[in-house]
């Protein structure tokens, strides 16, 4: 038997309204603990999965013998779009349950000076997206572009990158990353 750990344990972690980082806070394990299991980039001891779990809460067998309905939907209004993101940063996503879907879509906003941090983000799969207004600062390894409306990027996401607003107006991008990480 083959089980989505990542997927489920994200359904999970939405359907109860945490974050990433109150997840973690909640089980005594790193951010980027949550993160690689969700990206399906590590998997779990039975300990430490339980150990999580209970963060939230839910019981192991629970967890393995719930089947969540994978979305049909197809069309999402603006006002549908799901917001992930916090602060200056705004991630809204296509579809507020991921369970089962290998894509993740979002329309970002960084407000001037944002940025996803000085530590480099790093995780398995591949992103892309294309700017639509403002300007953004995206650095892939040791590279360096500052991209406007109409370029793109493109990136295995295991090579570090960062992203930063520059210039006096808001960036708006539209991004794709599989498999899901947020």
């Amino acid at each position: 038997m083959n089980v989505d750990i990542g997927s489920r344990l994200r359904y999970v972690r939405l359907m109860h309204n945490l974050s990433q980082r109150e997840l973690a806070k909640r089980a005594g394990v790193t951010n980027s603990t949550i993160s690689l299991i969700e990206a399906n980039a590590s998997n779990p001891s039975v300990g430490a999965l339980k150990r999580i779990l209970d963060g939230i809460p839910i019981g192991l067998a629970e967890f393995f013998s719930f089947e969540p309905e994978k979305p049909r939907k197809a069309f999402y209004a603006a006002e549908e779009l799901v917001e992930i993101g916090k602060g200056p940063i705004s991630y809204r996503q296509i579809g507020d349950n991921l369970f089962g879907r290998s894509l993740q879509i979002l329309k970002e906003c960084y407000q001037p000076g944002a940025d996803t941090g000085k530590v480099p983000l790093v995780h398995e799969g591949e992103e892309g997206g294309i700017v639509l207004s403002g300007r953004l600062e995206v650095t892939v390894d040791d590279e360096r572009r500052i991209l406007g409306p109409g370029d793109a990027y493109y990136f295995e996401s295991r090579r570090p990158h960062r992203f930063r607003c520059v210039g006096p107006v808001p960036c708006e991008v539209i991004s794709a990353c599989t498999p899901p990480t947020f």
